[in-house]
């Protein structure tokens, strides 16, 4: 088959690989709609992750199943999916201490395109079919579907994680498709005012869509100070950080209040200027003592995440179609929308490839 493949670090390009073989407990997919994310671009041109070579790209997909192992029981081949970016292995030590996302290690839930072929080939591979694939609710389009796998799950999971209260003030810090997603998040979760850090148009206008009731540019000066002046001082409940290199961190835990929690959902990669250490500012963090917690964590996959996040798009409580600001058609699309998607042209928030 054909695939789109990271060959080297900063070197892509089409090869041809075995069709992927199915376990019994296994599924193989066709993809029908494909999203690349910055994160491919992050370990692509950056190596974030360490060297790969011919390892095909991509972790956001929505598709067909083609074949299912002997021992599946909920899908069979024709069934239109829903495949989660993340794809624990569920019967591991990881998951029952409640971290399905880091099976196997750190971050070991994320399989594709990190140590397993990804979903920009003709076919990919799913483990656990039963537990890593949701069907596509009828109806819903497959420019939403593909948001969901992804971009919806992180950006939840950063306002889940920040623990919002109802009436909460809380900032988004970047406006990404991820911290959209958190935007939309925190309204779902009670916020009452919100702050959203970013600068392009159609991402501030979407920000706006999805509930952000104040927009912050940190082109006006230091974002932390202009956060702490609009709230007299008191600074944020919560903090989502969603973008930006590791001094964000810096900004983050002085707008935050003592008692608060900062969840972090950006991927910290090794661009131009990164450190391998992050920091965190003595004073502004009570001197290690102010209860100021830092929360991490991977993109929830899985099969029920899969659901539920759907049903919150079926019954219209988020569209997440509003980030789909470009969309291409064809397989051999990818590649261009791969460019696209490292090269952030003002008017891009995420690309589509419809296959079909």
């Amino acid at each position: 088959m054909k695939g789109f493949a990271m060959l080297k670090i900063g070197e892509v390009g089409w090869i041809e690989k075995d069709r992927p073989k199915c376990g019994p407990r296994d599924a193989i997919v066709r993809p029908t709609a494909l999203a690349p994310c910055t994160s491919d671009v992050h370990t692509v041109w950056e190596g974030a992750i360490g060297d790969r070579h011919n390892m095909i790209l991509g972790h956001e997909a929505v598709g067909i199943v083609d074949e299912v192992g002997s021992e599946v029981k909920d899908f069979k081949p024709g069934d239109r999916v829903i495949v989660p970016a993340i794809t624990p292995d569920w019967d591991s030590e990881a998951c029952q201490r409640g971290f399905p996302s880091q099976t196997g290690g750190a971050c070991g839930g994320w399989k594709y395109s990190n140590f397993k072929d990804g979903v920009f080939g003709e076919y990919f591979h799913v483990n656990l079919a039963d537990n890593n694939l949701a069907i596509l609710p009828e109806g819903m389009s497959q420019e939403a579907a593909v948001m969901i796998v992804d971009m919806l799950s992180t950006g939840f999971m950063g306002a889940e994680n920040a623990a919002i209260e109802l009436g909460a003030t809380v900032a988004v810090l970047g406006i990404g498709a991820v911290g959209l997603s958190a935007i939309a998040g925190a309204k779902l979760k009670g916020a009452g005012r919100i702050f959203a850090v970013g600068t392009r148009p159609i991402s501030v206008e979407v920000a706006k869509q999805y509930g952000a009731t104040d927009i912050v540019s940190y082109k006006d000066g230091d974002t932390a100070d202009q956060i702490l002046e609009k709230t007299n001082g008191e600074g944020v409940d919560a903090v989502v950080v969603a973008g930006g290199h590791s001094e964000i961190l810096l900004d983050a835990f002085k707008m935050a209040k003592a008692g608060s929690k900062i969840a972090n959902i950006n991927y910290f990669g090794k661009g131009q200027g990164e450190k391998d250490t992050v920091p965190i500012p003595r004073v502004d963090w009570g001197f290690g003592m102010a209860d100021k917690d830092l929360i991490t964590g991977l993109c929830p996959g899985g099969r029920t995440r899969m659901e539920r996040l759907a049903d919150l798009v079926t019954y219209e409580r988020v569209d997440p179609t509003l980030m789909v600001t470009h969309t291409f058609k064809g397989f051999d699309k990818i590649e261009e929308a791969l460019l696209l998607m490292r090269e952030k042209p003002r008017d891009l928030i995420k690309p589509v490839v419809l296959l079909e």
